[in-house]
């Protein structure tokens, strides 16, 4: 578990765990180092699969990157606003 300030300092850092690159993946957004799309570890957070399963089944795959992917979507969610049904 991370503390306040720890999860901040993540929020600020989640850079130096996701890259694109045109060359990897199609330029989608993964783990820095891994072929691991982001919209992997958040589908999988989503459908409630324990963070300990993902760890285990993408061995390159770390708690700082799990939580960095977490940032991004929260940033993303931050910058952008859908459309949504009234």
């Amino acid at each position: 578990m991370y503390t306040i300030k720890q999860a901040a300092e993540l929020m600020m850092n989640w850079r130096d765990y996701i890259s694109v690159n045109p060359n990897v993946m199609h330029g989608v957004a993964c783990i820095t180092g891994t072929r691991i799309p982001v919209s992997v570890v958040l589908d999988n957070l989503a459908a409630r699969v324990p963070e300990e399963r993902l760890l285990a089944e993408y061995p390159s795959l770390t708690p700082e990157a799990i939580a960095a992917a977490l940032a991004y979507a929260a940033e993303l969610a931050r910058e952008q606003n859908l459309v949504l049904p009234a």
